[in-house]
Formats: C-alpha cells, sequence, structure tokens
C-alpha cells in the first residue's frame, strides 16, 4: 500500500469480499481513505482488488489482507501481523459476517460457526487493535442486525449443540454477543477510541431474503456505516443505531453485569488461545 498522504484517514473494513463490506470500501475510497481491506482467503481478495480497480479505484491505495474468521489461528495471525504494522489506525468496520448456517455447524475450533464468524473472530481481531485506534482517536463501527433484540446468550449451550437448533437464533445470538462487545469496548476500551453498532439497511443483511430484499442495493447502508465511523458526526460512544438514528439496544446490552460476563468468556478465550 502507498504511504498516506497527510490529513488522509487510515480504514480497515472486514468482509470485503461481501455484498455490504465491498460497497462500504468504495464508499470509504470515493472520500479519499487509505484502505486495508479483508477477505477470507486470497483468491477472494484478488478478485476483490480486481473489481475496485475496474470501479476505478487506484489500486496503491489499497492494501488486502486474508483471514478465514472459521479459523481463529488465522485471525489471530492476521492481528499480530497488524499490531506490529500499525502504530495508528483511524476506522475498524467489523463487516465480516454470515447468516445462521442451515443446520449445526461447527468450526475446527469448536465453536458454532455463526457465533464465531460473526462475534468471536471481530472481537479477538479488534481487541488486538485497540491501541493503533486509540492512539488516532479513531473509530469502531460494528454492523449489527435488529434481530440482536431477540436473541439471547445461553451460556449453557452457546455453541447449539443440544437441544432445538434454528438459524435465526444463532445469528440473532451473534449480533447480540457483537453489539454488547461494542458497548463494552466504548465504556471500558483506551480513551480516545469511539465505538458504535449500526443496523444500516432497511433489510437484514446477512439474510435479505427474509424481506425479499434479495437484490436490495448497499450504496445508502455504505454510506450510513462512512457517516458513522466520521471523527466530524456526532455519536453516543456505545451507542446503538438504525441507520444514522440512535435507537434502543436490546436489554442484555444496557446490562452492565451482562456484559461483564460475556466478556469475562471471550477474554479467557483470548488468554488460552
Amino acid at each position: 500500500m502507498s504511504a498516506s498522504v497527510p490529513g488522509d484517514r487510515l480504514v480497515l473494513v472486514t468482509g470485503a469480499d461481501g455484498r455490504l463490506g465491498y460497497s462500504t470500501a468504495l464508499r470509504f475510497a470515493a472520500e479519499g481513505a487509505s484502505l486495508i481491506l479483508h477477505t477470507h482467503d486470497r483468491h477472494n481478495a484478488e478478485r476483490t482488488l480486481d473489481r475496485l480497480v475496474a470501479d476505478g479505484i487506484d489500486p496503491r491505495s489499497i492494501r488486502m489482507v486474508t483471514a478465514d474468521f472459521r479459523r481463529l489461528g488465522e485471525v489471530d495471525e492476521l492481528a499480530t501481523r497488524l499490531c506490529a504494522e500499525l502504530p495508528a489506525l483511524d476506522v475498524l468496520v467489523n463487516a465480516a459476517s454470515v447468516p445462521g448456517a442451515p443446520g449445526r455447524t461447527h468450526t475446527e475450533d469448536g465453536f458454532e460457526l455463526t457465533l464465531q464468524v460473526n462475534y468471536l473472530a471481530p472481537q479477538r481481531l479488534t481487541m488486538a487493535l485497540v491501541d493503533a485506534l486509540a492512539a488516532a482517536r479513531g473509530r469502531v463501527v460494528s454492523v449489527t442486525s435488529r434481530m440482536h433484540v431477540g436473541g439471547n446468550i445461553d451460556y449453557s449451550d452457546l455453541d447449539r449443540k443440544r437441544g432445538i437448533y434454528a438459524p435465526t437464533a444463532v445469528y440473532a445470538q451473534s449480533k447480540l454477543a457483537l453489539t454488547m462487545f461494542t458497548r463494552s469496548l466504548a465504556e471500558t476500551g483506551p480513551g480516545g477510541l469511539t465505538a458504535v453498532s449500526v443496523h444500516p439497511a432497511e433489510f437484514e443483511i446477512d439474510m435479505p431474503y427474509l424481506r425479499s430484499h434479495v437484490d436490495a442495493p448497499l450504496e445508502e447502508a455504505a454510506e450510513v456505516i462512512a457517516a458513522l465511523a466520521d471523527p466530524a458526526f456526532p455519536v453516543l460512544d456505545g451507542g446503538y443505531y438504525v441507520g444514522t438514528e440512535s435507537a434502543i439496544p436490546a436489554g442484555l446490552v444496557r446490562n452492565s453485569r451482562a456484559r461483564t460476563r460475556l466478556a469475562a468468556w471471550s477474554n479467557g478465550l483470548l488468554v488460552t488461545a
């Protein structure tokens, strides 16, 4: 990646090979930001870069990085590499996400797939980058879903190995956990860092078929994310947004004891990894 022009922002977008991540990358590129774009693997990285160049983006402003969020070891390797190379990071957009798997699916790490990709992986990556974000007085924008309000954190069966399995339930749980984490990050993270969660569209990004918007454009959603990431745009630190409007999150997001319990469980995994 080329050296940043003074005043340029450095933005990391995860899931740039997905529909929302790609649209978000385009939006930031249009603002003149220097981009670090995460994709699932090298093939997707090459394809994503080719698409961006075809859309008129200068490849010298882009650096592609890869990590399979289904493998926490790859997430940790990426985090270690970025920490060593980035003294400051202006924006982190946690956009990588998957819908609830059709049936019970577990990763090599032993976790329910949706929980790992949508929560555990971004939580690990974000925690590794908090110092770089704080150094830039940066912002974390985590893409959540309104479905988080109906989610539940069942510590007796977080990985849904027992009982009834439903794709929407595991998806809601994963987005609830991400929203809780983002609120806690705002409250307990280093000074200077700002963190918000957002449901950026009028439909479910990962499951558009729920509202018959399979081919819905994502430009407006990308604009929402870019606005919330702008240091000139006033936000409630730790807030939950639907579009650019502040909204009331799930009760567990507002419950500090519940968030402390989730943080203890998650950070325990970091320690033992």
